[in-house]
């Protein structure tokens, strides 16, 4: 999810503070993580949110969605057309071949860690696996954009958004979904500023120390264009064509960035990008 804002009120966060949203991210891997294994042929959606809530709260943290402008559970289950935000269901129930998108939040102790998978149920096409990839890869990018960004002192907001664009157009011809993105996150789960998937580089604010931020690509196997339905959350595809979405939350550091919901801090995919001024659990 995210709002796009026309003047940033951003949230900077001191290191002690950041250290703390690395908690509630550490939950939300775990509970991905456990979602990961749960997914299969058979399961509904929502048993899949009832386990989401059983982790969070069992890991003493509260569920970030649940009762978030009315919404109904603790994660986000979306399943193939679907793009983002539809809510799970016992009456969903999983396929082979299916490719389920699931969004997680959590709170503890008043700060949020945000991040989003997409799992394969089954055999699943090698298409459809192959930009579920490059989503995830695109994802990174923006990632280490923001690393560099920071750590020069000279980086821009949409340098991310530039990165992630650059990786799916070099990776192949998908969708990529417009009016949903990124966005701030630290003792509120929704903040300033808005994270675009593309753009220009060079806009925005600055990437300094202390911001705390969730990148999210969406991508399509078709056209990007998408509609709401009439439950006020599902956001499927116009043509009904598949859809992936991945996320990670990030806090910046002076040499660079802390991948709070990777259980590595971001170390496989990024190096020595990644802080050495906080700690990795």
């Amino acid at each position: 999810m995210g709002a796009r804002s026309r003047e940033w009120e951003i949230e900077y966060k001191t290191p002690e503070q950041l250290a703390r949203m690395r908690t509630a991210g550490l939950l939300v891997a775990d509970v991905l993580s456990r979602l990961r294994e749960a997914v299969a042929p058979g399961v509904s959606t929502g048993e899949l949110d009832a386990l989401a809530e059983q982790v969070i709260r069992a890991g003493g943290g509260v569920p970030s969605f649940l009762g978030y402008h009315g919404y109904p559970a603790s994660i986000c289950a979306s399943v193939n057309e679907q793009v983002v935000h539809a809510i799970p269901s016992r009456d969903t129930v999983l396929r082979d071949g299916d490719l389920i998108s699931v969004d997680c939040g959590a709170i503890v102790d008043g700060w949020h860690g945000d991040a989003a998978v997409t799992v394969p149920v089954g055999t699943v096409r090698s298409e459809l696996l192959r930009m579920a990839q490059v989503a995830e890869d695109a994802m990174w990018a923006g990632i280490a954009a923001a690393a560099r960004g920071v750590r020069s002192g000279v980086g821009r907001l949409t340098d991310i958004s530039y990165a992630v664009e650059s990786a799916v157009l070099r990776a192949g011809r998908y969708g990529i979904v417009q009016g949903y993105g990124g966005h701030g996150i630290g003792s509120e789960m929704h903040q300033d500023p808005f994270v675009l998937n593309d753009g220009r580089p060079g806009k925005g604010p600055r990437l300094v120390p202390g911001m705390g931020l969730a990148i999210e690509p969406m991508l399509t196997i078709g056209r990007p264009r998408t509609l709401e339905l009439s439950d006020g959350w599902t956001v499927v595809t116009a043509d009904g064509s598949v859809a992936v979405h991945v996320e990670h939350t990030i806090g910046l550091f002076e040499d660079g960035v802390l991948v709070m919901t990777a259980p590595d801090g971001g170390r496989d995919r990024l190096g020595d990008l990644v802080t050495e001024r906080a700690p990795v659990r």
